[in-house]
């Protein structure tokens, strides 16, 4: 199957709950969404929506991620997640990507965007982490990243430092998250935190979906 045909697909994991009025066809929100979210940029998205025969512009693509709110959700059955912090930079400003892969499915079960990195916003990290998933019970493999370890062992949480193995699960994840910003500038036209956020969030949802 053409690339094309693989996105103009039905997409089952994009709830269009949000959609008030019947301007544009389901199929084609759906599309602009995953057209997005697999790499093009806003307003490639919507030349290749203009081709199949629907005229919306970047900005309304945009508004479809935003009002989709789509978050990554996972069962966790793995007794190992990896997490890890990286410094990447949106339009030259400098954030802290968080994430936590597990393993043993690749998927992705949380994400968030810091202007710093430290003690605090590492801990808020994982506690919203663990309301999510309740990981009592969980291994956590990091490496030697200034705030994690340090965290875990004062929270009392399993965690190993683990340089190869499992970890380069979200080694894997965090470089196509580096790629996909890098290679459209209008993602983050403004650059805002909660933006890029949700956007990642978007993303985790997209990937998650490859990987079943």
């Amino acid at each position: 199957m053409t690339e094309t045909g693989r996105l103009s697909e039905s997409i089952a994991w994009i709830d269009l709950s949000f959609v008030e009025r019947d301007r544009t066809p389901e199929w084609a929100i759906q599309v602009g969404i995953r057209c997005h979210l697999a790499g093009m940029s806003l307003r490639d998205a919507s030349q290749f929506l203009d081709e199949l025969g629907v005229q919306r512009s970047h900005v309304a693509i945009h508004e479809w991620v935003h009002k989709a709110d789509l978050q990554p959700i996972s069962t966790v059955t793995a007794d190992q997640l990896t997490v890890d912090e990286k410094m990447i930079r949106l339009h030259g400003q400098q954030f802290w990507l968080y994430g936590a892969v597990d393993p043993a499915t690749n998927e992705i079960l949380h994400v968030s965007l810091f202007p710093t990195a430290n003690k605090q916003t590492t801990r808020w990290f994982l506690d919203e982490l663990h309301r999510r998933y309740q990981l009592d019970n969980v291994l956590f493999l990091v490496d030697d990243a200034d705030y994690l370890a340090p965290v875990l062992a004062e929270d009392g949480y399993r965690f190993q430092i683990l340089a190869h193995g499992n970890r380069n699960a979200i080694e894997r994840v965090f470089w196509e998250v580096e790629r996909r910003t890098s290679s459209f500038a209008n993602s983050f036209s403004h650059v805002e935190l909660e933006t890029a956020e949700e956007w990642l969030e978007a993303f985790a949802v997209y990937h998650n979906s490859r990987q079943s």
